[in-house]
This record gives C-alpha cells, sequence and structure tokens, in this order.
C-alpha cells in the first residue's frame, strides 16, 4: 500500500499537537521545568525522582495515555503518525511523565495478541507502563534480558528501565520454558525492588529493577515476535522526542542572538552564527521528514516499517547531538551556566541519543536491509 499525501497527517492529528503545544506551554512553561527538576544543582544531591504527579492524572483525563491502545481493547487507536505529533511536543517541552513508556508499552502489547488484551485495558484506564526488556551489557537487542521465569515467577533483573519510578506496571521479558516471554507485572508487586540510576538527564529517571520470585501473568509466550514487531514504533516515537527537542534548542538559541549585542550588533547578525543555525534547520527538517515517514510506513507501508524506522532514529540521533551543540555554544559563557535552561534540552538529548540505539547502531542495522549482513 502506498503512503498517503501528506503522510497521513490529517485534521485529527493537527489538532492534537497543537492542543499538546498549547497544554504543555501553559502547565509547566520552561521556566517552571526547570525549578522542578533544576532546584538543587549539587553533583551530591540525592537521586530524586522529580515530577508532577498532578500533571500527568491531567495528561490520561486527556485520553493521551491510550492513544496507542486499539479500540477493541478500549482505547483510541490512533495512527502512529499522529502520536509522533505528540510525541514531539512532549520533546519540545522535556515535560518528566510516564507518557512514552506507556505509549510504548502499548505498542508491545498490541503485537501480543489475545494475550495482551487484559493488560491494554489497564492501560485504557489510565495505568502507566514501562518496558523492562534489557540486559546488564546494555544491548538494545530484545533477546538479551537478564531475567528469568520459573514456575510463573520472575527472578533476575532488568537494566535501564525508563521513567520506573513513575510507571505503575512493567512489562518484563524474561526466558521461560519455551524460551524469551512477556510478563505483567505490577511495580508495587512484592519481591520488586528499584535501585535508581544517576543519569546526566534531568527529565527522565531510570533505574535497574530486581525481580526476588514475583508472581506475574505471561501475555505472550513469543516475547520476541512482539518486540520486534513494536520496536520500529518505539524507535520512530522516540525520534519524534528529539526532533521536537532540537526545535526548542533552535527557536531558543534563534531569539537569544537576535536580542545579545556584540560589537554594537545583534549576534545574528554575524555569518559565523547564522551558517551553523541554518545548518541546525536543515538537520531538524531533515530527521522530521524521516520521523513522519516511518510513523506513516508503520501505519500504511509496513513492509517498510523497519527500514524507515531506523532511518528516522539515526538522523534524529544526529540532528540531536549538532543542535546540542550549536545551541550551547551560540548561548556562550551563558550557556555553560546551570541557569540557563539549555542545559536541560542538551542533556535530555544526550540520553535520547543512545536510548534504545545510537546512529551508529542504527545504520548498521541499516546496511544489514539495504545490502545484507557483513560476511
Amino acid at each position: 500500500m502506498a503512503q498517503p499525501d501528506n503522510y497521513g497527517f490529517g485534521e485529527e492529528a493537527a489538532l492534537l499537537k497543537e492542543s499538546a503545544r498549547k497544554f504543555f506551554s501553559e502547565k509547566l512553561p520552561t521556566a517552571e521545568l526547570h525549578r522542578l527538576v533544576a532546584s538543587d544543582h549539587r553533583p551530591e544531591r540525592d537521586n530524586v525522582c522529580h515530577w508532577s504527579p498532578g500533571l500527568w492524572r491531567e495528561m490520561v483525563e486527556l485520553g493521551w495515555s491510550m492513544l496507542a491502545v486499539p479500540e477493541s481493547a478500549g482505547g483510541v487507536g490512533m495512527p502512529v503518525v499522529a502520536v509522533a505529533g505528540l510525541m514531539e511536543e512532549l520533546g519540545r517541552a522535556a515535560i518528566p511523565c510516564p507518557l512514552a513508556g506507556t505509549v510504548n508499552t502499548s505498542y508491545v502489547l498490541a503485537a501480543c495478541g489475545a494475550g495482551g488484551e487484559p493488560a491494554l485495558a489497564e492501560l485504557a484506564q489510565g495505568r502507566s507502563a514501562s518496558l523492562a526488556i534489557t540486559g546488564a551489557d546494555g544491548s538494545w537487542s530484545c533477546a538479551e534480558t537478564g531475567v528469568q521465569c520459573k514456575d510463573g515467577k520472575l527472578q533476575g533483573t532488568a537494566w535501564f528501565v525508563q521513567d520506573a519510578r513513575k510507571c505503575e506496571r512493567f512489562l518484563v521479558s524474561a526466558n521461560g520454558p519455551a524460551g524469551l516471554s512477556l510478563y505483567w507485572v505490577a511495580s508495587d508487586a512484592p519481591g520488586i525492588s528499584i535501585a535508581p540510576d544517576t543519569i546526566v538527564d534531568l527529565t527522565r529517571d531510570q533505574a535497574r529493577v530486581t525481580f526476588e520470585q514475583v508472581a506475574a501473568t505471561e501475555v505472550a509466550a513469543n516475547g520476541q515476535a512482539a518486540l520486534n514487531a513494536a520496536m520500529p514504533a518505539i524507535w520512530t516515537l522516540l525520534a519524534a522526542d528529539m526532533v521536537g527537542a532540537a526545535e526548542w534548542q533552535l527557536q531558543t538559541t534563534v531569539e537569544y542572538v537576535g536580542t545579545r549585542q556584540q560589537f554594537d550588533r545583534p549576534l545574528g547578525f554575524f555569518q559565523a552564527v547564522k551558517h551553523p543555525l541554518v545548518d541546525v534547520m536543515v538537520q531538524i527538517d531533515q530527521a522530521k521528514s524521516l520521523v513522519y515517514n516511518a510513523a506513516c510506513a508503520i501505519d500504511c507501508e509496513p513492509e517498510r516499517a523497519l527500514q524507515y524506522a531506523h532511518m528516522a532514529k539515526a538522523s534524529a540521533s544526529e540532528a540531536a547531538a549538532f543542535a546540542s551543540g550549536r545551541s550551547v555554544q551560540c548561548h556562550g559563557g551563558i550557556g555553560f551556566t546551570w541557569e540557563c535552561f539549555v542545559h536541560l534540552y542538551f542533556k535530555r538529548q544526550k540520553h535520547s541519543q543512545l536510548l534504545f540505539g545510537d546512529a551508529a547502531w542504527h545504520r548498521a542495522r541499516l546496511a544489514d536491509i539495504v545490502i545484507g549482513a557483513v560476511a
């Protein structure tokens, strides 16, 4: 099936994106975000999860947590291209919340078939969730889990679990009797312990989740297939977040160089400042086009979704790195200070670049698809 015009980004998707931008700008503008997550600049500060549960409840009431839940399970079932618009605005606002993890979990559960429907129904009712699918070595291969399941009990540790202290459910990949399976468990179930990681990103939290004989419900015996089916959407939506954050970096930097005076002229007058910012704009536009192309492929051209998702994540990772560097540099000396809001986005982008594979990893997977595996 050929892709529709404008990536299938229709009126409903545009309305969702516009309302999300307005909601985030009103509920948690950047100055308030900085006070929320960066009030303590000390390196030895406690590892506290700063976020607004009340704001998350408002997002749930708006139905955003169930956008990726199929209608058959009580959700909204919006196309991925519409969800990508929402995630772009989430990245632009850098909101600390479990929305990304909940949406990612929705796609995996939807690929689990009938076994995932009870869990999807919980997400449709407003539960938040996160994926616990990564082993200790940091490999983003879905089969690299550090958790085992025997007699319906989980044992082991899942690493690099995103927003673990914000979510109410975990979708865990574990090696069971029939191979890699997926299990659904409450985050406060007896036997679960959460050890927060110290990460650079102040707008997210990450943790190691250890399971000690934790009772869990199997949702998919063939967990590998479900994860493989959902990963293109997960990569694409993370890339959308990075595009939104890069757009904030560009807009903020352009505003700054337009007002900051040097040699009796605005900084933006000088070509040494103009040209790098134009390059940032070009890279963002490229990444954004690839993001919506990948999202549309998931909706309308699934046979190309894997290839296009690798392209989107690779391009967005590089755009994020370039936009981050230029935003700090163009802000000059103040750009390196804690008081300047730029560092929030620099750190979020750095985390996103590596999350679920960096640009080099995705290009290697893309090469396998386009030219075949290297002997």
